[in-house]
């Protein structure tokens, strides 16, 4: 065999079917995630990096607000803001966008090797899984917790054949302590896949001697994973920093995605529909679940019912098992049906639509990530009070400053440490108590909203155009509007 044909076997294995329909996925779910930076908090994240690497250290108190200054603060994402600020300096707008696509479409790939069967049914499932939690997508650390929550659930499953794969976890543990607060989750599967495995044994789905063998090591790899928790900036303090903020109040009364899917949105129907499926496809599937499976399954519907910051991880549990279900199904269908005379093109015909469709495919991506990444200027714009900002910038008005919850990490990215904010993303620095305070002045309920104004002798607002708090304030003859536009009011006190 020659060099050329050699080549050209080769590329008719890249251009199998199969294969090329698995790589149009993946790129199908990167150019899903491929999208503006909108997320409110990548900016203060932006910040937090760029003085990270300044002064080559973490933060403990916080230097951006002046409600909140010097107050210890549990900067739980410190290093993933240290490769988001690093993204941003080498690649701008653009790394940011293309680096979080492929960590959003790397942890659905994962998933999808986890899918056994036919990829083209497990395809399908994935892209239902994957607009179900597409609301969460963007710039933001907890990405890096939807990754490294697939890579453990590969793990995991990979384990029952492979048991020493479970002395990566700590290793990923480490990792995932010093990017994001959400390693909690990997503490929790390795629990869950305990508990699931005891009833699996309960069952007799398990040999005694595996089920020994597979429960000391995992008994170890949680043992391991937990001592490793406090190897990050704040020590121990990170142990029940996520119970701290899932026992939050404020934060699921007045942050959206802490908040339970409202059903009647339409982005929330896929996940309707995919619970909906896991109901139905029991019945209809021979393939009957283990409690394994079903532990996990009820676990994360339920955390995906009470809040919608935790769907992404309901889909990485639910689209493996859906896929299950639904591949034992069409078996069972199919081999209940006559078979049909099977018309196959001819190999040359059959490679050349193959490398059309992924051609074709791999413009658009290119096409589509070049136009997201042109229009970042607009999306800002769109999304920020760009023009309030470069108004205060320009006039200074007098501070202290009362600001709009989803602005203060803009104005900590764009002003400080000109001004300091009022508030900002991190809900768990400020407390239930200041943003239950923060409502009441924002939508004036009752006669107290005035207080905090007075509490903290603010002489300057800046708030959308509808608040109820800016129109109060107009009506006030000691306070002035001095710009406005379609996203932002500022007024000054003028006494």
């Amino acid at each position: 065999m020659d060099r050329h044909d050699i080549i050209l076997a080769s590329v008719n294995r890249f251009l199998q079917t199969r294969r090329v329909f698995v790589i149009i996925v993946v790129l199908g779910l990167f150019t899903m995630a491929a999208r503006g930076v909108k997320d409110p908090d990548v900016w203060w994240h932006l910040r937090t990096g760029q003085l990270m690497l300044a002064t080559q250290h973490a933060f403990h108190t916080d230097p951006y607000s002046f409600t909140r200054a010097e107050q210890l603060w549990i900067d739980h994402e410190w290093l993933s803001q240290v490769l988001i600020f690093g993204l941003y300096r080498v690649a701008g707008w653009g790394g940011l966008i293309v680096g979080f696509g492929v960590v959003v479409a790397a942890g659905f790939l994962i998933t999808f090797l986890r899918c056994p069967g036919r990829p083209y049914l497990a395809g399908l499932i994935i892209l239902c899984g994957a607009f179900a939690s597409a609301p969460s997508w963007g710039v933001r650390p907890q990405m890096f917790t939807f990754l490294l929550a697939s890579v453990f659930l590969l793990i995991l499953e990979r384990s029952y054949q492979r048991p020493n794969l479970l002395w990566w976890t700590p290793f990923l543990m480490l990792l995932w302590v010093n990017l994001h607060g959400g390693y909690a989750l990997g503490i929790a599967f390795l629990v869950l896949f305990l508990l699931g495995d005891a009833l699996d044994r309960g069952f007799g789905l398990q040999e005694a001697s595996r089920f020994r063998a597979r429960t000391v090591r995992l008994a170890l790899a949680l043992a391991v994973c937990v001592a490793v928790v406090p190897l990050n900036p704040y020590g121990i303090r990170l142990y029940w920093y996520p119970l701290q903020t899932l026992r939050s109040q404020a934060m699921q009364s007045y942050i959206g995605e802490w908040a339970s899917p409202d059903f009647h949105k339409p982005e929330y129907l896929p996940v309707l529909l995919m619970m909906l499926a896991t109901l139905a496809f029991p019945a209809l599937s021979p393939r009957r679940l283990r409690p394994r499976e079903l532990v996990l399954l009820l676990t994360t519907t339920y955390a995906a019912l009470r809040s919608v910051r935790h769907i992404p991880i309901y889909a990485l549990v639910a689209v493996p098992i859906l896929s299950t279900l639904a591949q034992a199904w069409w078996e069972r269908r199919s081999l209940s049906r006559q078979p049909a005379a099977k018309h196959r093109l001819p190999n040359r015909i059959k490679i050349l639509v193959n490398a059309a469709l992924l051609g074709g495919f791999l413009v658009f991506t290119i096409a589509r990530v070049h136009y997201v990444v042109r229009r970042q200027a607009a999306t800002e714009e769109r999304n920020f009070p760009a023009a309030a900002v470069a108004f205060l910038s320009a006039v200074q008005p007098p501070g202290p400053i009362l600001n709009h919850y989803n602005w203060g990490g803009y104005f900590i990215w764009k002003l400080y440490p000109q001004y300091r904010v009022f508030i900002d993303g991190r809900a768990d620095l400020y407390g239930d108590s200041f943003m239950n305070e923060l409502a009441t002045a924002y939508y004036l309920r009752g006669s107290s909203w005035q207080e905090l104004l007075e509490k903290w002798s603010i002489r300057t607002v800046v708030l959308p155009v509808d608040a109820p708090l800016v129109t109060a304030l107009r009506a006030r003859p000691n306070w002035k509007a001095i710009h406005a536009d379609e996203q932002a009011v500022v007024l000054t006190r003028t006494d």
